[in-house]
């Protein structure tokens, strides 16, 4: 029998998501379709009768409006709520803002995939004087500037998600407290690796659909016994379908 349960959600598609964009730490908004998938996500859990007391986030807008979507379907906007930066979507570099299709067609698709999900190849730096540097961006403005990405590949990601998880997730897990995390694919996926014991190589597979709730059932060593999606079959794989044809180019 499972000793916690930990339920992770990734955002609800944004308007980059949307135009097939890089989207990474640039503060995009939800799309109409984004608003729609986190209110059925909270609307999901709260038909499978759950609650928490308790969630993190990123310091981006897509996932905290998520996150709020889903509080107000369950009427848990009084519990908790911890917005982080270590929780953010993977930094893209110099892909941010830039198409994922065209950019296939003019780097071919492998080398896009390696960009997208390799786990130790990094793309390309933003130049310091980009639009999209966190350095200048006042939501980290506290920050040493020298923890702020300029591009990170997905063993990056791992490196900065992790510490949180170590020093405020688990904490609150441990403390018998129902955990709800609203973030990103690739800081969702890096928690995943964690916890899964996933390959650098088999996590270059896994697609992570937006806006469908994602629950770990846990043991007392915080070792999952089984996770599964609270949503529809067909849903889901629908779900992760189009999230794996982002990157390729349009025939």
């Amino acid at each position: 029998m499972a000793a916690y349960k930990l339920v992770l959600v990734r955002h609800g598609e944004s308007i980059w998501n949307q135009k097939n964009l890089f989207c990474g730490w640039y503060d995009a908004d939800l799309s109409e379709k984004g608003l729609d998938e986190a209110k059925k996500a909270g609307q999901w859990l709260k038909e499978k009768g759950y609650t928490f007391d308790i969630a993190f986030t990123s310091v981006l807008k897509r996932a905290v409006k998520t996150l709020n979507c889903i509080q107000e379907e369950l009427d848990l906007h009084w519990i908790p709520v911890h917005r982080h930066w270590r929780l953010n979507e993977r930094m893209y570099g110099a892909l941010q803002g830039k198409n994922k299709s065209e950019t296939a067609a003019k780097y071919g698709e492998d080398q896009v995939k390696i960009w997208r999900r390799a786990y130790d190849i990094p793309p390309p730096e933003l130049e310091s004087s980009s639009e999209f540097n966190p350095r200048n961006d006042p939501k980290y403005k506290t920050l040493d500037r020298r923890v702020l990405p300029l591009t990170e590949c997905l063993k990056d990601t791992v490196d900065r998600a992790l510490p949180y998880w170590h020093d405020a997730i688990v904490p609150a897990i441990r403390s018998g407290q129902k955990v709800l995390v609203a973030a990103h694919g690739n800081s969702l996926r890096a928690l995943i690796k964690y916890l899964d014991k996933v390959s650098d190589n088999e996590i270059v597979q896994l697609n992570l659909p937006t806006g469908i709730p994602l629950v770990y059932e846990l043991d007392e060593d915080l070792n999952p016994l089984k996770h599964y999606y609270v949503a529809p079959d067909d849903v889901v794989q629908k779900a992760i379908e189009e999230v794996a044809n982002q990157g390729k180019a349009k025939k």
